[in-house]
Protein backbone atom coordinates (compact mmCIF):
# COMPACT_ATOMS: atom_id res chain seq x y z
CA UNK A 1 0.00 0.00 0.00
CA UNK A 2 1.32 3.00 -1.11
CA UNK A 3 2.70 5.92 1.87
CA UNK A 4 0.44 9.42 1.18
CA UNK A 5 1.64 11.12 3.84
CA UNK A 6 4.52 10.78 6.59
CA UNK A 7 4.65 12.34 10.02
CA UNK A 8 7.80 11.73 11.90
CA UNK A 9 7.86 13.49 15.60
CA UNK A 10 6.38 16.76 14.73
CA UNK A 11 6.60 19.30 17.33
CA UNK A 12 4.98 23.32 17.05
CA UNK A 13 5.37 25.22 20.14
CA UNK A 14 4.12 29.03 20.41
CA UNK A 15 6.41 30.14 23.13
CA UNK A 16 5.78 28.35 25.91
CA UNK A 17 2.68 26.48 24.33
CA UNK A 18 3.71 23.28 23.12
CA UNK A 19 0.70 22.54 20.74
CA UNK A 20 1.98 19.74 19.01
CA UNK A 21 4.38 17.18 20.63
CA UNK A 22 6.20 14.38 19.04
CA UNK A 23 3.41 13.47 16.85
CA UNK A 24 4.11 10.22 14.34
CA UNK A 25 1.58 8.86 12.12
CA UNK A 26 1.64 7.62 8.48
CA UNK A 27 -1.61 7.91 5.90
CA UNK A 28 -1.58 5.12 3.34
CA UNK A 29 -3.36 5.25 0.21
CA UNK A 30 -7.36 4.24 0.17
CA UNK A 31 -8.33 5.23 3.63
CA UNK A 32 -10.53 7.34 5.31
CA UNK A 33 -8.20 9.33 8.64
CA UNK A 34 -9.35 11.30 11.27
CA UNK A 35 -7.66 13.08 14.08
CA UNK A 36 -9.97 13.32 16.64
CA UNK A 37 -9.64 15.29 19.48
CA UNK A 38 -11.38 18.07 21.55
CA UNK A 39 -10.62 21.80 20.76
CA UNK A 40 -7.19 23.30 21.50
CA UNK A 41 -5.46 19.09 21.15
CA UNK A 42 -3.46 20.36 18.15
CA UNK A 43 -5.57 18.81 14.94
CA UNK A 44 -5.72 22.04 12.89
CA UNK A 45 -2.13 22.83 13.54
CA UNK A 46 -0.80 19.90 12.89
CA UNK A 47 -2.79 19.79 9.24
CA UNK A 48 -1.39 23.69 8.69
CA UNK A 49 2.18 22.69 9.03
CA UNK A 50 1.70 19.62 6.20
CA UNK A 51 -0.13 22.47 3.81
CA UNK A 52 3.01 24.57 4.37
CA UNK A 53 0.72 27.62 5.98
CA UNK A 54 2.42 26.91 9.49
CA UNK A 55 5.90 26.53 10.44
CA UNK A 56 7.07 23.59 12.21
CA UNK A 57 9.21 23.49 15.10
CA UNK A 58 10.74 20.22 14.96
CA UNK A 59 10.28 16.84 13.54
CA UNK A 60 9.68 16.20 9.64
CA UNK A 61 6.84 15.16 7.25
CA UNK A 62 7.10 13.68 3.77
CA UNK A 63 4.03 13.23 1.09
CA UNK A 64 4.21 10.41 -1.32
CA UNK A 65 7.40 8.59 -0.03
CA UNK A 66 9.50 12.02 0.09
CA UNK A 67 9.59 11.54 -3.95
CA UNK A 68 8.25 14.86 -4.45
CA UNK A 69 9.01 18.37 -3.06
CA UNK A 70 6.23 20.03 -0.40
CA UNK A 71 5.64 22.12 -3.12
CA UNK A 72 4.90 19.88 -5.83
CA UNK A 73 2.96 17.07 -3.60
CA UNK A 74 0.77 19.83 -2.66
CA UNK A 75 -0.53 19.87 -6.18
CA UNK A 76 -1.82 16.46 -5.66
CA UNK A 77 -3.87 17.67 -2.53
CA UNK A 78 -7.34 19.07 -2.14
CA UNK A 79 -8.02 20.89 0.92
CA UNK A 80 -10.48 23.14 3.65
CA UNK A 81 -9.26 24.13 6.15
CA UNK A 82 -11.05 27.17 6.68
CA UNK A 83 -15.18 28.24 6.14
CA UNK A 84 -15.91 28.85 2.67
CA UNK A 85 -14.57 32.13 1.00
CA UNK A 86 -16.06 32.77 -2.23
CA UNK A 87 -17.45 35.63 -4.05
CA UNK A 88 -21.31 36.29 -2.51
CA UNK A 89 -22.53 37.81 -5.70
CA UNK A 90 -20.99 34.91 -8.35
CA UNK A 91 -22.55 32.11 -9.29
CA UNK A 92 -21.50 28.46 -7.99
CA UNK A 93 -19.85 27.78 -11.60
CA UNK A 94 -18.08 31.52 -11.81
CA UNK A 95 -16.96 30.60 -8.20
CA UNK A 96 -15.38 27.68 -9.36
CA UNK A 97 -14.01 29.31 -12.78
CA UNK A 98 -11.92 31.38 -10.52
CA UNK A 99 -10.54 28.56 -8.75
CA UNK A 100 -9.79 26.55 -12.10
CA UNK A 101 -7.30 29.59 -13.20
CA UNK A 102 -5.34 29.22 -10.39
CA UNK A 103 -5.39 25.82 -10.27
CA UNK A 104 -4.55 25.74 -14.01
CA UNK A 105 -7.28 23.32 -14.50
CA UNK A 106 -9.90 22.94 -17.14
CA UNK A 107 -13.52 24.50 -17.01
CA UNK A 108 -14.75 21.07 -17.83
CA UNK A 109 -14.00 20.03 -14.70
CA UNK A 110 -16.53 22.43 -13.18
CA UNK A 111 -19.90 20.50 -14.14
CA UNK A 112 -18.68 17.10 -13.23
CA UNK A 113 -17.49 18.54 -9.89
CA UNK A 114 -21.02 20.00 -9.20
CA UNK A 115 -22.66 16.73 -9.82
CA UNK A 116 -20.36 15.15 -7.09
CA UNK A 117 -21.26 17.34 -4.57
CA UNK A 118 -24.91 17.46 -5.73
CA UNK A 119 -25.20 21.08 -6.62
CA UNK A 120 -25.14 21.09 -10.44
CA UNK A 121 -28.59 22.21 -11.01
CA UNK A 122 -27.27 25.51 -8.73
CA UNK A 123 -24.74 26.00 -10.45
CA UNK A 124 -25.73 29.39 -11.96
CA UNK A 125 -27.18 30.40 -8.66
CA UNK A 126 -25.37 33.20 -6.51
CA UNK A 127 -23.20 31.83 -3.88
CA UNK A 128 -25.06 34.30 -1.40
CA UNK A 129 -28.33 32.20 -1.49
CA UNK A 130 -26.66 28.95 -0.37
CA UNK A 131 -27.42 27.23 3.14
CA UNK A 132 -23.91 26.77 4.89
CA UNK A 133 -24.28 23.44 4.14
CA UNK A 134 -24.20 23.63 0.51
CA UNK A 135 -21.63 26.31 1.03
CA UNK A 136 -19.60 23.51 2.42
CA UNK A 137 -20.36 21.09 -0.41
CA UNK A 138 -19.46 23.74 -2.98
CA UNK A 139 -15.32 23.84 -1.10
CA UNK A 140 -15.51 20.70 -1.30
CA UNK A 141 -16.44 20.88 -5.10
CA UNK A 142 -13.42 23.62 -5.32
CA UNK A 143 -10.69 21.19 -3.68
CA UNK A 144 -11.64 18.46 -6.08
CA UNK A 145 -11.05 20.27 -9.37
CA UNK A 146 -7.54 19.10 -9.05
CA UNK A 147 -8.47 15.45 -8.71
CA UNK A 148 -6.43 15.09 -5.92
CA UNK A 149 -4.95 11.86 -4.53
CA UNK A 150 -6.11 13.05 -0.91
CA UNK A 151 -8.66 15.68 0.22
CA UNK A 152 -7.51 17.18 3.60
CA UNK A 153 -10.95 18.68 5.25
CA UNK A 154 -11.17 20.69 9.10
CA UNK A 155 -14.44 20.22 10.81
CA UNK A 156 -16.09 19.68 7.68
CA UNK A 157 -19.71 19.49 9.81
CA UNK A 158 -18.74 22.02 12.04
CA UNK A 159 -21.93 24.35 12.46
CA UNK A 160 -24.38 22.24 10.49
CA UNK A 161 -27.92 21.33 11.11
CA UNK A 162 -28.41 17.53 11.31
CA UNK A 163 -29.55 17.48 7.55
CA UNK A 164 -26.54 19.45 6.65
CA UNK A 165 -24.12 17.07 8.69
CA UNK A 166 -25.59 14.00 7.04
CA UNK A 167 -25.30 15.17 3.53
CA UNK A 168 -21.21 15.79 4.15
CA UNK A 169 -20.86 12.47 5.58
CA UNK A 170 -22.42 11.09 2.45
CA UNK A 171 -20.55 13.17 0.22
CA UNK A 172 -17.12 11.87 2.11
CA UNK A 173 -17.92 8.13 2.01
CA UNK A 174 -18.58 8.34 -1.33
CA UNK A 175 -15.37 10.35 -2.84
CA UNK A 176 -13.95 7.94 -0.16
CA UNK A 177 -15.34 4.79 -2.34
CA UNK A 178 -14.03 6.16 -5.68
CA UNK A 179 -10.57 6.15 -4.44
CA UNK A 180 -9.49 9.42 -2.77
CA UNK A 181 -7.74 8.94 0.65
CA UNK A 182 -9.36 11.43 3.11
CA UNK A 183 -7.71 13.16 6.04
CA UNK A 184 -10.50 15.08 8.49
CA UNK A 185 -9.89 16.80 11.58
CA UNK A 186 -13.12 16.27 14.11
CA UNK A 187 -13.95 16.69 17.67
CA UNK A 188 -16.91 14.75 16.88
CA UNK A 189 -16.99 11.40 17.73
CA UNK A 190 -19.93 10.45 16.09
CA UNK A 191 -17.97 11.63 13.01
CA UNK A 192 -14.61 9.03 13.07
CA UNK A 193 -17.00 6.66 14.24
CA UNK A 194 -19.17 6.36 11.22
CA UNK A 195 -16.90 8.22 8.32
CA UNK A 196 -13.40 6.71 9.11
CA UNK A 197 -11.31 3.63 8.67
CA UNK A 198 -8.32 4.94 10.65
CA UNK A 199 -8.31 7.50 13.83
CA UNK A 200 -5.30 9.88 15.46
CA UNK A 201 -6.48 10.85 19.18
CA UNK A 202 -4.72 13.26 19.76
CA UNK A 203 -4.96 15.47 24.20
CA UNK A 204 -2.61 18.72 24.10
CA UNK A 205 -0.68 18.20 20.90
CA UNK A 206 -0.21 14.54 22.05
CA UNK A 207 -1.30 11.38 20.35
CA UNK A 208 -2.79 8.54 22.48
CA UNK A 209 -3.84 6.53 19.91
CA UNK A 210 -3.20 5.56 16.21
CA UNK A 211 -4.50 2.83 13.90
CA UNK A 212 -8.05 1.06 12.69
CA UNK A 213 -11.06 2.35 14.00
CA UNK A 214 -12.65 -1.01 13.99
CA UNK A 215 -9.25 -1.78 16.52
CA UNK A 216 -9.70 1.05 19.01
CA UNK A 217 -13.14 -0.46 19.70
CA UNK A 218 -12.17 -4.22 19.68
CA UNK A 219 -11.61 -4.77 23.48
CA UNK A 220 -12.44 -7.85 25.43
CA UNK A 221 -15.34 -5.55 26.98
CA UNK A 222 -15.95 -4.47 30.68
CA UNK A 223 -18.30 -6.00 34.06
CA UNK A 224 -20.55 -3.56 35.28
CA UNK A 225 -21.19 -5.10 39.22
CA UNK A 226 -22.81 -4.41 42.25
CA UNK A 227 -22.71 -6.31 45.52
CA UNK A 228 -22.86 -5.14 49.45
CA UNK A 229 -19.31 -5.75 49.50
CA UNK A 230 -18.01 -3.09 47.42
CA UNK A 231 -15.09 -2.34 48.51
CA UNK A 232 -13.56 -6.34 48.99
CA UNK A 233 -14.57 -6.23 45.03
CA UNK A 234 -12.41 -3.86 43.80
CA UNK A 235 -9.38 -4.54 45.93
CA UNK A 236 -10.02 -8.25 44.75
CA UNK A 237 -10.45 -6.97 41.20
CA UNK A 238 -7.50 -4.71 41.23
CA UNK A 239 -5.16 -7.61 42.34
CA UNK A 240 -6.01 -9.92 39.47
CA UNK A 241 -4.38 -10.07 36.18
CA UNK A 242 -7.34 -10.25 34.18
CA UNK A 243 -8.42 -6.85 34.93
CA UNK A 244 -6.30 -3.89 33.32
CA UNK A 245 -9.06 -1.10 35.02
CA UNK A 246 -10.92 -0.96 37.75
CA UNK A 247 -13.40 2.45 39.07
CA UNK A 248 -16.07 2.76 41.22
CA UNK A 249 -18.91 5.50 41.31
CA UNK A 250 -21.73 5.81 43.73
CA UNK A 251 -21.73 1.76 44.25
CA UNK A 252 -21.18 0.68 40.78
CA UNK A 253 -18.01 -1.18 39.71
CA UNK A 254 -16.96 -1.00 36.37
CA UNK A 255 -13.94 -3.53 35.40
CA UNK A 256 -12.34 -3.43 31.97
CA UNK A 257 -11.05 -7.04 31.07
CA UNK A 258 -7.14 -7.99 29.66
CA UNK A 259 -8.65 -11.23 28.63
CA UNK A 260 -11.98 -13.24 27.33
CA UNK A 261 -14.15 -13.72 30.23
CA UNK A 262 -17.77 -15.19 30.00
CA UNK A 263 -20.22 -13.38 32.63
CA UNK A 264 -21.17 -16.49 33.87
CA UNK A 265 -17.62 -17.83 34.96
CA UNK A 266 -17.00 -14.26 36.98
CA UNK A 267 -20.33 -14.89 38.81
CA UNK A 268 -19.05 -18.70 39.70
CA UNK A 269 -15.42 -17.19 40.51
CA UNK A 270 -17.09 -13.94 42.55
CA UNK A 271 -19.29 -16.71 44.55
CA UNK A 272 -16.63 -18.68 45.39
CA UNK A 273 -14.91 -16.11 47.05
CA UNK A 274 -17.49 -14.76 49.27
CA UNK A 275 -19.03 -11.96 46.82
CA UNK A 276 -22.41 -11.97 46.29
CA UNK A 277 -23.09 -9.87 43.12
CA UNK A 278 -27.14 -8.07 42.75
CA UNK A 279 -25.83 -6.47 39.25
CA UNK A 280 -23.96 -7.81 36.84
CA UNK A 281 -23.64 -6.79 32.96
CA UNK A 282 -20.85 -7.15 30.21
CA UNK A 283 -20.77 -4.71 28.04
CA UNK A 284 -18.30 -3.82 25.23
CA UNK A 285 -17.32 -0.28 25.33
CA UNK A 286 -18.31 2.25 22.24
CA UNK A 287 -15.81 4.71 20.69
CA UNK A 288 -17.19 7.31 23.00
CA UNK A 289 -16.09 5.30 25.81
CA UNK A 290 -12.70 4.21 24.52
CA UNK A 291 -12.27 8.14 23.61
CA UNK A 292 -13.13 9.05 27.22
CA UNK A 293 -10.77 6.55 28.56
CA UNK A 294 -7.75 7.52 26.67
CA UNK A 295 -8.36 11.35 26.99
CA UNK A 296 -9.51 11.44 30.75
CA UNK A 297 -5.99 11.27 32.75
CA UNK A 298 -7.77 11.92 35.51
CA UNK A 299 -9.80 8.53 35.83
CA UNK A 300 -8.16 6.20 38.46
CA UNK A 301 -6.82 3.02 37.32
CA UNK A 302 -5.06 0.12 39.24
CA UNK A 303 -1.95 1.16 38.58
Amino acid sequence: MSEILSIDNLTKKYGYLTAVSNLSFTINKGNVYGILGPNGSGKSTTLGIVLNVVNRTSGEFKWFDGTVSTHEALKKVGAIIERPNFYPYMSAYDNLKLVCKIKGVSYEKIDEKLEIVGLIERKNSPFRTFSLGMKQRLAIASALLNDPEILILDEPTNGLDPQGIHQIRTLIKQIASEGTTILLASHLLDEVEKVCSHVVVLRKGEKLYSGRVDEMVSSFGFFELRTEKTTELVKLLQADAAFNKVTELDGLVTAFLEQPMDASDFNKMMYEKGIVLSHLVKRKPSLEEQFLQLTDSTNPTKN
